[in-house]
């Protein structure tokens, strides 16, 4: 029998599963140092993100259960194991990026995790180098996760703000941790407030994207981009009906390309719009993705964003945290048909929540225990 050449095998095994190529480590040392070697990783992480492949949800309840959900088929689940391997320690998601998470145990310990490797990396503590003032304030932190293609680095942005009872005080610290140097650094302060809740970023174009206001007064919401690779902020324009204080809109990053929703009165109907800029920082490039007057697709929130396309991208995937029931759920959203489709998943309660990211082979220090 022919024997496949060193490019062949590679041009195979690229196609593969994490957890087929986790097996097969043990077929050879040759195997194992073919999977384990870094252009191999990108190589294969390359392939997964142009081809839509090993994408996954990762559905979180109870505060520290997870399990994986292959989303094309949900039947598909697999549960996931604590990175520290202290099963009652609750850890909230900051953000996800090429198979990573970012993730805070409620000791305050932040860690990146590959959940299919079962690695993790405990980062080091940084101290918020800004004295409280005097008065009384509210102090809110955010962050976002992320990967800078040039100089081969994952980062994770914290912004802290401090905010006083009657905005007499307000001030900012952002610091960036690098993965390369395993160390924390201040950046240039953040001249914006935030209002979301714990993630500040969704990437997209190698840039974190947040919604913030110039001033805590201020009516207008501005949607921010932070450079990863030269760590500057910049707005990005949103369309011009973004100006109606009447519409209510959220962005996120859907399939690499920025997206926003949109919910508005409109006859007597409430009117959800789905919108994308298909050419990143061009305004003009916005364009409607869907819109809807169904009411399924307006139980929760006043506006909701997808979490992604289908493999062959005729469906947008929804998580809906459902009012009326007290339960959420995910469902497809035929852009054809226009028909609504709930997807059941299995082994969860009737509350979760939900992150997407695809499964990669990018290495981290740390084993847990077994």
């Amino acid at each position: 029998m022919a024997t496949l050449s060193h490019d062949m095998t590679l041009d195979i095994l690229r196609c593969l599963s994490v957890n087929d190529l986790l097996r097969f480590k043990c077929v050879s040392k040759f195997w194992c140092s073919w999977i384990e070697d870094p252009y191999f990783i990108k190589l294969h992480l390359s392939h997964s993100l142009k081809t839509n492949t090993n994408r996954c949800l990762i559905v979180r309840y109870c505060k520290y259960q997870f399990l994986s959900v292959n989303y094309d088929s949900p039947k598909t689940t697999r549960r996931l194991k604590q990175p520290l391997g202290e099963q009652k320690k609750g850890i909230q998601i900051l953000g996800s990026c090429n198979g990573l998470l970012a993730v805070e145990d409620d000791d305050g310990r932040i860690l990146l995790w590959n959940p299919p490797t079962r690695k993790y990396q405990v980062l080091p503590s940084t101290e918020i180098e800004f004295q409280s003032p005097p008065i009384r304030c509210s102090s809110s932190t955010y962050y976002g996760f992320g990967y800078d293609s040039v100089s081969d680095d994952y980062k994770l942005v914290r912004i802290v703000q401090l905010l006083g009872a009657k905005d007499e005080y307000f001030h900012s610290e952002a610091k960036v941790y690098s993965l390369r140097s395993n160390s924390w650094r201040r950046i240039k302060d953040f001249c914006f407030y935030l209002i979301s809740y714990g993630q500040l970023g969704f990437l997209a174009n190698n840039v974190l994207h947040l919604l913030a206001f110039k001033t805590p007064e201020s009516r207008k919401r501005d949607l921010v981009g932070f450079d990863l690779r030269s760590e500057e902020f910049s707005l990005v324009e949103l369309p011009d009906f973004c100006l109606d204080e009447n519409i209510y809109f959220d962005v996120k990053a859907v399939g690499g390309y920025l997206c926003l929703s949109a919910t508005y009165w409109e006859l007597g109907d409430i009117v959800a719009d789905v919108w994308i800029m298909k050419e990143y920082g061009v305004k003009e490039s916005w364009v409607k993705l869907m819109s809807s007057t169904q009411p399924d697709l307006l139980l929760c929130s006043p506006s909701e964003v997808p979490l992604a396309f289908s493999k062959n991208g005729d469906k947008v995937l929804f998580h809906f945290k459902l009012n009326r029931d007290k339960r959420d759920s995910l469902v497809w959203y035929d852009l054809g048909s226009k028909r609504i489709e709930e997807v059941g998943v299995r082994g969860v309660p009737i509350v979760y929540d939900v992150d997407l990211y695809v499964e990669s082979l990018v290495p981290l220090n740390q084993k847990p225990p077994r």
